[in-house]
């Protein structure tokens, strides 16, 4: 009953967020997160490279490389980063100019588990530079929840259901620059290949001030110990 649930969940929001694409059509997001920690040690290192296209395959939106220092709590209920990102934008069609943003950020993962469940909190806190120019900051929050289908649950061989929602908020509040940034909601099935590496097949809605925009994506989740 658990994994009905689950999976009819997961159906309502892929189909929620596909009727909420804008014109412009589906785009793809390809990514990889690393996590290194070395045995016994409380510290770890994050790495993570997204190729994002405003179509399927071919046309750059974004090129996202992000990396931070971590500290987790012994009990491995909380994380705490601090890194640095660079992300290159790309207008639709326009291989020859980019946006270049360098970016610092805070950020604290707080882990809870309702019986079977798994539930994630990110508080983050971007300070982001903008071409060299233009200084912003921005505060972010998002829920993820890994709800298991199969009984091996997130071991090899499980599968399971990723969802999250995320709200970003500016920290200034200017004539172009509003206070509401964008949501991101996703939805997406799991499958562990080892205990330490899973993959994830999902649909993301991004809703913006002017539009929404609607992603497929495919991700790969690797975390590993020294």
């Amino acid at each position: 009953m658990k994994a009905q649930i689950a999976l009819v969940f997961f159906l309502c929001i892929t189909i929620t967020a596909a009727w909420a694409q804008d014109d412009r059509g589906t785009g793809a997001w390809y990514m990889y997160f690393g996590n290194l920690r070395p045995a016994d040690s409380p510290f770890s290192l994050h790495g993570e490279i997204q190729y994002r296209n405003h179509n399927m395959i071919g046309d750059l939106e974004q090129l996202l490389i992000r990396s931070g220092i971590q500290y987790n709590l012994p009990d491995n209920s909380a994380t705490f980063t601090l890194g640095y990102g660079y992300i290159g934008s790309e207008p639709v069609g326009d291989e020859d100019f980019r946006v270049n943003e360098n970016r610092i950020y805070q950020e604290a993962l707080l882990r809870q588990g309702v019986s079977t469940v798994q539930l994630l909190h990110r508080f983050r806190y971007e300070q982001r530079f903008i071409d060299g120019q233009d200084f912003r900051t921005r505060f972010r929050y998002n829920l993820f929840i890994n709800v298991p289908v199969t009984a091996k649950k997130f071991a090899k061989g499980g599968v399971y259901v990723a969802l999250y929602n995320e709200i970003f908020i500016n920290g200034e509040r200017l004539d172009n620059i509003p206070l509401f940034d964008r949501n991101r909601l996703y939805g997406a099935m799991g499958y562990k290949l080892r205990d330490n590496l899973g993959v994830q097949l999902g649909y993301m809605s991004q809703m913006l001030n002017s539009r929404n925009q609607g992603q497929l994506q495919l991700s790969l989740h690797h975390n590993m110990t020294l």
